[in-house]
């Protein structure tokens, strides 16, 4: 089996969720006793220039007929002109991690046997857009590892965001949020990559500074390993401000270690976050793009040790019900062989 991946998959300054589940599904495979033939896709993708279309086009047109390939959709989503012509020649699966919603993508994946996605939302917005078939696009939810409880402070002022500094992960409206309950004790430390939009990294500390949140809101860079698991140890609310994720793996690598979450209520996030098994939800909801929701939700969390405890109780809760990376392994692997037959 063949994996198309971005050239940068292995970068640690710029990890990502996608990343991280590609990676993941890889080496599960192959610990499955499948054999992975990578090939890296060199080029600044989802932005590729003519050279980088041109080695992807004849990366496919080199693999023999009949081979399985599997694509990640940074890559394929926008290279249309690659996949077509080898439509009948090759076995395509192409993994979604975030829809683009527009005609290249959907030429891609009319060109592939099979469609992956990260999430039933992701799901529903591909056949709802592009009119796939049904039996043709499937859910491979992201897993995620077993880990230890946080322990959480009594008064939960540790906050906490794991997120690449971008616009559409929404710190602006993180910071806008935060200045209006600057009267309450907190901290929040920014976990993620700088280097994405070094414009809005910019503006996000002016921004920070102008709202006197300078030393009270770190902006860390990116965390993996270890450094990110102590991260996630010493906080007592993650708090995700996303304008749209299909997903957000973050959220349930919080939920895996006991900790409540606030998000916005856009895209996957609802389904990431999921429910205790008595119903709870663990963790808050508001709209995307609407920083006074925010900040009266953080306001509810500091200022509230009831809700505090229901809420880590909820979460505690929810850790028995998360699915691990060999779930989402063992999905991948059965589209990969509906696929090849």
């Amino acid at each position: 089996m063949h994996v198309v991946l971005p050239g940068d998959i292995d970068d640690p300054a710029t990890p990502s969720g996608g990343n991280h589940y590609d990676r993941r599904v890889c080496r599960g495979l192959a610990d499955a006793g499948w054999r992975v033939h990578e090939h890296p896709a060199p080029g600044d993708w989802p932005t590729p220039g003519p050279a980088a279309r041109a080695d992807l086009a004849a990366l496919l047109a080199a693999l023999p007929g009949g081979a399985l390939v599997l694509l990640d959709g940074l890559v394929a989503s926008v290279a249309p002109e690659a996949l077509q012509p080898q439509a009948d020649r090759l076995r395509t699966v192409v993994l979604v991690h975030l829809p683009r919603d527009d005609a290249a993508e959907a030429r891609a994946l009319a060109a592939a046997t099979a469609v992956v996605t990260t999430s039933e939302w992701t799901r529903r917005r591909l056949l709802d857009r592009y009119g796939l078939p049904a039996d043709r696009v499937h859910v491979a939810a992201p897993g995620v590892d077993p880990a230890p409880p946080a322990s959480g402070t009594p008064a939960g002022t540790a906050l906490l965001c794991v997120a690449a500094l971008a616009p559409h992960k929404g710190h602006d409206v993180l910071l806008a949020a935060l200045a209006a309950v600057a009267d309450r004790s907190w901290r929040c430390a920014c976990v993620g990559t700088l280097a994405r939009d070094p414009a809005y990294v910019e503006r996000l500390r002016r921004q920070a500074a102008g709202s006197g949140l300078t030393g009270r809101v770190e902006l860390l860079g990116p965390r993996t390993g270890n450094a990110l698991a102590a991260a996630y140890a010493a906080a007592d609310l993650l708090v995700l401000a996303s304008r749209g994720e299909t997903y957000g793996m973050v959220v349930t690598e919080a939920l895996a270690r006991g900790i409540p979450v606030l998000a916005t209520d856009a895209g996957g996030l609802p389904e990431a976050l999921g429910r205790a098994p008595g119903g709870e939800r663990p963790g808050l909801l508001v709209p995307p793009d609407d920083p006074a929701a925010l900040a009266g939700a953080l306001r509810d969390w500091l200022g509230d040790a009831g809700l505090r405890e229901r809420l880590r109780r909820a979460a505690r809760a929810r850790r028995s019900t998360l699915a691990d990376w060999s779930t989402t392994t063992t999905i991948v692997a059965a589209v990969l062989k509906g696929a090849a037959a």
